[in-house]
């Protein structure tokens, strides 16, 4: 068993949708995740047409399709004018143009689903407390080196570490992630506790200068999310440090009164600061590749990071199963994944400097060019992201 299984680094999202996508071909694996449970930090995420795909090859797609809340349009407000720029309608066009809905979801529910379905399946074994540090290799095997000096065996390395991968350090080699100096905090509130003229059935991005505001319902409308960021020239990374809501406002009294309205009603804000890297073609060493962050850690600003993590695992177990080289199945997988995720990496930080955060003239250009387009342009637009499955 220890000489077929296939090793992977990280019990994220990723992690354990790399193991039930090699299960699905028959590929018993071992997932090595360094937190003491496996669990997810975080609140909602947005989910494309894509994402569903990918739950579906996962063999999870009835148990995602059911802790979703399926939105009604992606709405963008002028956080400034207090209006509405845009929308994107997520209705029956929509999903019939792409074979799947838009959702959003609580990031630990989609988790939950995700390490439910490894822990059902005779081929996954999960361990926690078990920090993959680096790793030997040979022409038959790989040996994961644990951070308590244990040795791991298996035919194949994973890293789906994330930002922070130890994997990557040894594949790639290179210098820390970049630091966007782009502060986000997160809050999630009861439903009651939204102000009743903004309880919208969508994702609302409110654009601002250096700054936004997003928020959705989730959890079946128990909660809605609330994720703001602007630039505040942070120098370091920082993840999941508790602030006060008046550290949160400081970089908002500039926008519209609604839009601030939003902010004091959060509680509990945790801040992050955005980190990514350039895409690489880099993702493999011998018997051992990356996977989701690990590989091409982006900005958020197209709600893609679990969706293409996702993408890559199926990819990479459907890369596999097509061939009895392990070499060329991992180059198949970097092949067929390499220029669609540099393509993700790159858009998030134009939208982020485009859409988000534009001010002035740049944001009077970003408003009038939204506004034109219809509804078909949009899902033109769209095409090259959700038209594909990013699978085949």
């Amino acid at each position: 068993m220890d000489a077929d299984r296939i090793l992977i680094a990280g019990g994220g999202i990723g992690g354990l949708a790399a193991a039930l996508a090699l299960a699905q071909k028959g590929v018993p694996s071992l997932v090595l995740e360094r937190a003491s449970r496996f669990g997810e930090i975080g609140a909602g995420i947005q989910l494309g047409p894509n994402a569903f795909h990918c739950f579906d090859r996962l063999g999870v797609g009835p148990a995602a399709r059911g802790m979703a809340v399926y939105v009604d349009s992606l709405r963008l407000m002028d956080a400034m004018a207090d209006g509405e720029i845009c929308h994107i309608d997520l209705g029956e066009t929509f999903r019939t143009r792409f074979g799947n809905p838009y959702a959003v979801v609580h990031r630990g529910d989609l988790h939950g689903v995700l390490l439910k379905g490894c822990r059902e399946h005779a081929l996954i074994e999960l361990r926690s407390g078990a920090e993959v540090k680096g790793y030997d290799q040979d022409d038959k095997a790989v040996t994961a080196k644990l951070a308590d000096g244990e040795l791991v065996h298996g035919r194949a390395l994973i890293g789906a570490d994330g930002l922070w991968s130890n994997v990557r350090r040894q594949v790639v080699g290179d210098i820390p992630p970049r630091v966007s100096g782009h502060t986000t905090y997160r809050s999630v509130i009861p439903t009651e506790q939204m102000p009743e003229d903004l309880r919208w059935n969508a994702a609302t991005l409110w654009a601002g200068p250096k700054c936004h505001i997003v928020h959705y319902p989730l959890s079946g409308w128990k909660v809605f999310n609330l994720v703001v960021t602007y630039h505040n020239h942070a120098p370091e990374p920082v993840a999941g440090k508790p602030v006060p809501v008046e550290e949160v406002r400081k970089g908002f009294t500039h926008v519209c009164e609604r839009a601030q309205e939003i902010i004091r009603h959060g509680k509990d804000w945790h801040m992050w600061v955005l980190c990514d890297r350039d895409p690489i073609e880099g993702w493999i060493d011998g018997r051992v590749a990356l996977l989701g962050d690990a590989a091409h850690p982006m900005m958020q600003y197209m709600a893609q990071g679990a969706c293409m993590a996702m993408e890559d695992a199926v990819c990479l177990a459907d890369s596999l199963s097509k061939t009895q080289s392990l070499d060329a199945g991992l180059a198949t997988y970097r092949d067929r994944r390499v220029l669609r995720t540099a393509r993700v990496q790159l858009m998030s930080r134009a939208m982020g400097d485009h859409v988000y955060h534009s001010a002035g003239p740049h944001a009077a250009l970003r408003n009038a060019l939204m506004t034109a387009k219809s509804q078909d342009q949009w899902l033109d637009t769209l095409e090259w992201l959700y038209g594909g499955n990013g699978l085949d």
